[in-house]
């Protein structure tokens, strides 16, 4: 059993070999180890006109080409509509508290842009909240996570919350859990 016949599912997985070597046991056989390597990930940038703390009012809606095969159009959708609801109601008031918070600023020496950070944290993890309930209900068993980034802007040094959307490795049946 010098080599193993390796089937991917769907082009989204790459097996590559590595230098580690696992032996077993039974015959002193010495058996490379195969690591699937996965596909890159989807990122899902800021669309809005408001971006609070890198965190922008609402993301883009079209659907990725790379999903085509692994999840409907209107679950992506879905998706994003609800994390765009619960942006479209934080990210405008908290930009409200930053404009009241500069103003304040010198009296306070800083104190007032407290609140601002504090509901941006707050709308974050609302948006992570929601993501996880996401992937518990649906995305996880398709073999995708989505969530809530940091990642620098291509075009320049400023960075900004994007949604992520990682492919997970298939559960293996060889290995017990």
């Amino acid at each position: 059993m010098n080599e193993v016949d390796i089937i991917p599912e769907q082009n989204s997985l790459e097996i590559s070999r590595t230098n580690q070597y696992t032996i077993n046991d039974d015959n002193n056989d010495i058996l490379p180890t195969y690591i699937p390597r996965l596909a890159e990930p989807i990122i899902i940038r800021g669309a809005g006109h408001v971006t609070v703390f890198a965190l922008n009012n609402k993301f883009d809606e079209e659907y990725p080409q790379a999903l085509t095969h692994k999840v409907s159009r209107d679950e992506y959708q879905e998706t994003i509509k609800r994390v765009n609801l619960i942006l479209r109601k934080n990210v405008p008031i908290n930009f409200k508290w930053l404009l009241c918070g500069c103003i304040c600023c010198c009296c306070t020496i800083g104190l007032s842009l407290c609140p601002v950070l504090c509901l941006n944290r707050r709308s974050k993890d609302a948006v992570s909240k929601i993501l996880d309930w996401e992937n518990a209900r649906l995305y996880h068993k398709l073999g995708l996570h989505w969530h809530l980034t940091k990642q620098k802007c291509p075009n320049n040094a400023v960075q900004e919350y994007v949604l992520m959307i990682e492919f997970r490795p298939p559960l293996s049946l060889s290995h017990p859990d």
